[in-house]
């Protein structure tokens, strides 16, 4: 029986100054291709690339963006461990054939001088992870305005595990006139129900058997008001739970999906629950659709 040919694999182009990635966004569009953009900050899982498989899907180029933006860290937060794995990530983006990495220097991004940053309200201050991290949207927001202006995609991705993050950026980008189009692409998962994140190297093998418990009470949760059981007590059930397993609870709430506002109304298809918890030193989020 013949085999079927393997696609080959092409090392992506690696960037690193402005000019370089211009003259490459220069070239995709004389040759009319379109263009979609996966930012990322490294330390790539299966989630990221799924990302990267979902641009492909809609774009004729690929630019994977690795940074690691210091300014959404608190400082108290992880930025100097957090992991960085670039050769690995390299050759893992050479088996999609992704066709540009843009990995700017820490200087390219903020030069000296550097005095503006994006402060973005409605989803940005919903009173979820704004409420724990309130210098984080900010850091989000400049930073992604600043690779969306750079690398000029008609579509970017990004993950619905960071929920309120893809409302943020779907809002910056409408206010701002920008013409990429945001896409949001559904959450990878373990077969345990985890959702995959670069962090989740940090949880010891004891931590790791009751990370899942985060995705199990979201979808007990779910069940439980889509049969029309008040909202209030199952989310009061669902803390008891996550707190009871040896989470330290941040929040479980129950939002409108397009605003993240609070309920108004329980229409099908426009509640979201969201959670995150500290399990240990690592600090997991999830969210899942009622």
């Amino acid at each position: 029986m013949a085999k079927t040919p393997t696609r080959p694999q092409r090392h992506p182009r690696i960037i690193r100054a402005l000019p370089a990635l211009k003259r490459a966004i220069a070239d995709f569009r004389a040759r009319r291709c379109k263009i979609a953009l996966v930012p990322t900050m490294g330390a790539l899982h299966a989630g990221h690339l799924a990302l990267v498989r979902a641009a492909q899907r809609r774009a004729d180029r690929v630019i994977v963006s690795i940074f690691v933006n210091p300014t959404q860290f608190a400082p108290h937060e992880d930025l100097k461990t957090y992991p960085q794995t670039f050769a690995a990530d390299i050759a893992a983006l050479a088996a999609l054939t992704t066709d540009v990495v843009w990995a700017p220097a820490v200087a390219t991004m903020y030069p000296a001088g550097f005095a503006t940053r994006i402060v973005p309200e409605g989803p940005a201050s919903a009173g979820l992870e704004d409420a724990f991290r309130p210098h984080f949207f900010a850091g989000v927001a400049t930073v992604v305005a600043k690779l969306l202006i750079q690398c000029e995609p008609d579509v970017a991705m990004f993950g619905e595990k960071d929920f309120q993050q893809l409302k943020v950026v779907t809002q910056l980008a409408r206010d701002l006139g920008l013409k990429t189009r945001i896409v949001g692409v559904p959450i990878v998962r373990e077969a345990d129900g985890l959702a995959l994140s670069s962090r989740n190297r940090y949880l010891s093998p004891s931590e790791r058997n009751i990370a899942p418990t985060l995705h199990n009470v979201l979808k007990a949760c779910a069940k439980k008001i889509a049969s029309g059981q008040p909202i209030a007590t199952v989310l009061d059930a669902g803390r008891s739970a996550i707190a009871a397993s040896g989470f330290a609870l941040d929040y479980l709430e129950a939002r409108d999906s397009n605003t993240l506002a609070a309920l108004t109304s329980r229409k099908a298809g426009q509640i979201r629950l969201l959670v995150a918890a500290r399990l240990g030193t690592t600090r997991l989020i999830d969210n899942l659709a009622v």
